[in-house]
């Protein structure tokens, strides 16, 4: 269950499932609200803090990446739960790109979905309470202002980015497993055939490492990935 007097907003244009959706959180004692477009989601968003948004992808005058990455752009940082019907790896990349948490194919059941906010919530309190700075070599990620620096220049990160350079850092000197990283930053059963992970990974080095002499990130063959102050080559 949820752990209730959360604030959730659902933008779903079907007007059923939105209040089923609306009405199945509301038992559990939260605040439920309801957006049908992009505009109208962004209006709510603007006045309100929400402790977590269901985002459906397709919408009457936009769709949910183009939500989702007007929030990250506008650092609105409540965590998106995004809703969808397609189930392709291109298709879950891309709303991991435009800034989405997890992703629900539908049809899906709502215990899956409450337990998939109940995730996003106790990561979000343990991400927020954490009133420490994180430091590896000259790298350093704020847990207070969510802010990312290196070398004294700050960097734009992803929620997911973040997440599995946390992640890292928070392991640093230990090589962890791609199928820790996907259980850490994914926290469900994501195909571990796909590529995501090395994306993700890739799109660290290149705003983490790539300017700095001193690389961090490294490939751990047959293993998965570190972070680490040493210079490392690969065999």
């Amino acid at each position: 269950m949820i752990d209730g007097n959360m604030d959730i907003l659902i933008v779903e244009d079907e007007p059923r499932v939105a209040a089923l959706l609306k009405q199945g959180l509301e038992e559990l004692d939260n605040v439920a609200e309801v957006a049908h477009t992009v505009e109208a989601a962004k209006r709510l968003l603007n006045d309100t803090m929400y402790q977590a948004a269901v985002v459906d992808i397709n919408l009457p005058d936009g769709n949910g990446y183009e939500l989702t990455r007007w929030m990250r752009e506008m650092k609105i940082n409540t965590p998106v739960l995004m809703l969808t019907a397609y189930s392709t790896t291109a298709n879950k990349l891309e709303g991991f790109e435009a800034g989405a948490d997890d992703y629900l194919v539908k049809p899906f059941e709502f215990s899956e979905l409450v337990a998939r906010i109940q995730a996003l919530h106790r990561r979000t309190n343990l991400l927020t309470s954490a009133n420490n700075i994180l430091r590896l070599a000259d790298l350093e990620m704020n847990l207070l202002d969510l802010t990312v620096k290196r070398g004294g220049k700050k960097i734009a990160l992803s929620h997911r980015e973040w997440m599995l350079l946390e992640l890292l850092i928070r392991n640093a000197g230990r090589a962890l497993k791609r199928s820790e990283i996907t259980e850490k930053v994914w926290e469900y059963n994501f195909d571990t055939g796909t590529n995501v992970i090395d994306v993700y990974i890739n799109n660290l080095r290149k705003k983490i490492d790539k300017d700095f002499t001193l690389k961090l990130i490294h490939t751990i063959n047959g293993v998965g990935y570190m972070l680490k102050k040493e210079d490392e080559v690969s065999a």
